[in-house]
């Protein structure tokens, strides 16, 4: 067999074992239930702060970059009650509610660093507080993010129509510019899987490492998205067995589908970690480096 397929094998093998061993569709079963959980105090909080900033947008701009990337069957009976929540009046920025909107949120964090702890084979030796609070730190900077997009698609309409009216030669690359959604979804959503590997678990590592799980996970993602809103529009009647609860279970069991992806994606970034699958790869273009006794009997 030659060697790269033994390594592939290896690596697939390894990943897929030690996912089943180490309890990965339980995991999947947390992060779904944390995320749905954690969506709605998220975007409260984020509205709430927001609007203080001046972000106005930053319910419109947070539905688009959260759902857009969903089948729209599930999408849209959950983005309606969103807006539907969000045009709530809230209070004051700190008040009891607001605030534990933002822990809530950040129990989904919490759920997503559990299972990558587990996915790369890390014990986690950080006291409960640093890592909640470092939950709450990527809530917020989530939030301000968001805010930032919001923002920013304010003053972009304005530009894009000035600049067609001085330089129409560049009005079909603005056109490609304005259509924000699709190409800032994914721009964004790739940016969130790669921090999510890199700083969520404990432990250090490098883009390299991780980028080979991120880009089977966005690659997976889009299949597995494609296939379940067939199967939704196709075969499958949840109506008939959860009846008024059925968007909400069809919800969950697009999240859970995803999130065992998610974690199958960080499983096999451990797994090349372990095989230095890519330090092999720099081997063969840069030269050679030297090599542990198991490693090289890998080879």
């Amino acid at each position: 067999m030659p060697t790269f397929i033994r390594v592939i094998y290896r690596v697939v093998y390894d990943a897929l074992y030690h996912f089943t061993e180490d309890d990965g569709w339980a995991m999947a079963s947390h992060v779904a239930l944390s995320t749905l959980l954690a969506l709605f105090p998220f975007l409260i909080f984020g509205t709430t702060l927001a609007t203080y900033l001046g972000a106005d947008r930053f319910s419109e701009t947070a539905v688009h970059l959260i759902f857009d990337t969903w089948p729209p069957s599930i999408a849209k009976p959950i983005s309606d009650e969103v807006r539907q929540v969000l045009t709530i009046p809230r209070g004051g920025l700190l008040t009891i509610s607001v605030l534990a909107a933002a822990y809530f949120a950040s129990n989904g964090v919490e759920a997503v660093r559990v299972s990558l702890n587990r996915a790369y084979r890390i014990l986690e030796t950080r006291r409960w507080y640093i890592t909640r609070l470092t939950s709450l730190f990527w809530v917020l900077a989530a939030v301000l993010s968001l805010a930032a997009i919001s923002l920013f698609l304010v003053v972009v309409p304005v530009a894009l129509g000035f600049a067609e009216q001085r330089f129409p030669w560049l009005k079909e690359p603005l056109g490609v510019i304005s259509s924000w959604r699709v190409y800032g979804t994914l721009i964004v959503l790739a940016i969130g899987v790669t921090i999510s590997h890199l700083w969520l678990p404990a432990g250090r590592r490098r883009i390299r490492d991780v980028l080979p799980g991120v880009v089977v996970t966005l690659i997976a993602w889009t299949i597995a998205a494609i296939v379940f809103a067939y199967y939704i529009s196709t075969f499958a009647n949840y109506a008939r067995t959860y009846a008024g609860l059925a968007s909400l279970m069809i919800a969950l069991v697009f999240l859970y589908m995803s999130a065992v992806i998610f974690i199958i994606g960080a499983e096999i970034n451990a797994a090349m970690i372990k095989y230095r699958v890519m330090n092999r790869m720099l081997w063969r273009v840069t030269g050679p480096e030297p090599l542990e006794a198991d490693e090289a009997a890998d080879i």
